[in-house]
């Protein structure tokens, strides 16, 4: 889904509530940012989508427990705080803000002022 609002605004629709599932992320791109969106005890998470270990989208990765596991390597990550939780991952991954208002998910592209180039 192409993002409803402008360029300069700060939330960005990405998807609708119903297309979202629990066993299954979705990724989406805004601006350019590959975004992962989970599921999870029907709270709508969203986390950068590449792996830091290697290019592979975690949205195409396995959703179990609360974690998302990479589909190349097997790094894993908490997808409620984005947590690196072995080695391989190399670092925690960024969350990016998410609100549900009348069905519809958007979220802020906003990132910490160290990420700022």
């Amino acid at each position: 889904m192409t993002s409803a609002a402008d360029a300069n605004s700060p939330w960005h629709e990405v998807a609708t509530l119903a297309q979202l599932d629990p066993d299954f992320p979705i990724g989406v791109e805004v601006q350019g940012h590959r975004i992962g969106l989970f599921l999870l005890d029907g709270a709508v998470h969203a986390l950068e989508d590449v792996c830091p270990h290697a290019y592979a989208l975690l949205s195409q990765g396995f959703q179990e427990g609360g974690l998302i596991e990479c589909p190349l390597h097997a790094a894993r990550f908490e997808i409620s705080s984005g947590k690196c939780l072995n080695e391989i991952g190399q670092r925690d991954l960024h969350c990016f803000p998410v609100r549900v208002q009348q069905g519809r998910v958007q979220l802020q592209l906003q990132r910490p002022a160290k990420d700022v180039a």
